[in-house]
């Protein structure tokens, strides 16, 4: 009989398989670490430093050396620039990660240019040398990587057109990847921005992902050795409707069961501009529904972990330890929701109830 597709060997499934379960441990999420250095310049430049290679490196050491970051989070996305520095004492992050059993990861995607005649609509590129990054960051002790391809609701979009382009592209990212020994996170972002209702964006989002699955079967991606990182299924920022948390859960968990297969290990959410403290309630109801889940639900915060880090810090010194326990603290929130166990209000940060939302956001 003639073999008309396969996937990766067996030997590659397992590894892939048991890093992508490992990520979504019970109890442990991903934090995002993978701004670019035009994006963390302007979290720099908040707290009066100017955007240097020294006071990038400053920041992500603090966040890098935090002792007990293991204890809930089990992966950590980085920026390219970030795989290559080290601490004051010579050790790269990637090596001061593994020693504390966190696995290292990269944002591959370099960031969007405009989708040509659409309604401002955008394309995610980085297609084209995928392969050969993929396989030196794969030398280099990285185990998964990330791209994102956001999406946003208006009257007229998103456009068939503009979901088919995030699907094919996401799928064949995923492939590549797989193929040099990386799990592939599939970034899906139907964005916060807008005055839609949350039934709007449950429907926008079961097509989005419907059409992603479809894709990434077509190109022969071995489900069980990826992770999506998907949205939230909220109201648009500026609707006047707003939802509870119940709500959002219900609708978020129905959307995905219509849409995503049971083979997928875990869904690991970004926060979309949400508060910290909005982040991790979401999650936690998210958990919490009485409707079946044959995946891991758990997160994959950028903001929502970092901005009582950054409020504490400030940008000096002396205040290292103080902007280390902030981001345990919420660490452990977000645990806690991963597992359905967090009450309101019962950890508290610095930045918590302090939105984190900005209009088309960029990494």
């Amino acid at each position: 009989m003639a073999t008309y597709f396969s996937y990766p060997d067996v030997s590659l499934q397992e590894e892939l398989k048991r890093t992508a379960e490992a990520i979504v441990t019970p109890g442990k999420g991903i934090l995002a670490v993978d701004e670019t250095n035009d994006g963390i310049g302007k979290l720099l430049a908040s707290v009066g430093l100017n955007n240097s290679d020294e006071n990038r490196r400053k920041y992500r050491q603090l966040v890098f050396t935090t002792n007990n970051l293991s204890e809930h989070v089990s992966a950590v996305i980085l920026f390219d620039e970030t795989v290559h520095q080290k601490t004051d004492d010579g050790r790269t992050f990637v090596e001061v990660l593994q020693k504390n059993n966190i696995i290292p990861g990269i944002k591959v995607d370099r960031d969007v240019v405009d989708l040509f005649l659409s309604a401002d609509e955008v394309s995610t590129q980085g297609l084209d040398d995928l392969a050969k990054r993929c396989s030196d960051y794969k030398k280099l002790g990285c185990r998964f990587a990330k791209w994102r391809c956001p999406l946003k609701i208006s009257e007229h979009t998103p456009s068939v057109r503009a979901i088919n382009d995030t699907a094919q592209i996401l799928a064949r990212y995923a492939s590549v990847c797989q193929s040099q020994g990386l799990v592939p996170i599939v970034e899906p972002d139907v964005l916060l921005d807008g005055d839609h209702d949350i039934e709007r964006t449950q429907k926008v989002t079961e097509v989005v992902l419907a059409t992603v699955y479809k894709a990434l079967l077509d190109h022969h991606v071995f489900l069980e050795g990826t992770l999506l990182k998907p949205n939230m299924v909220t109201p648009g920022k500026e609707c006047k409707k707003r939802s509870t948390a119940q709500e959002i859960a219900v609708a978020t968990v129905t959307a995905f069961r219509r849409t995503i297969p049971a083979a997928v290990p875990g869904i690991a959410f970004l926060s979309g501009g949400q508060s910290e403290e909005e982040a991790t309630l979401n999650l936690n109801a998210i958990n919490q529904v009485k409707l079946y889940k044959p995946w891991a639900l758990t997160f994959s915060y950028g903001r929502a972990l970092q901005a009582s880090v950054w409020k504490t810090w400030a940008g000096k010194p002396q205040n290292v330890p103080k902007a280390q326990l902030e981001l345990l603290k919420r660490a452990k929130a977000n645990g806690l929701a991963s597992l359905g166990r967090y009450e309101a209000g019962s950890i508290t940060t610095a930045a918590g109830d302090k939105s984190n939302f900005s209009t088309n956001h960029k990494y």
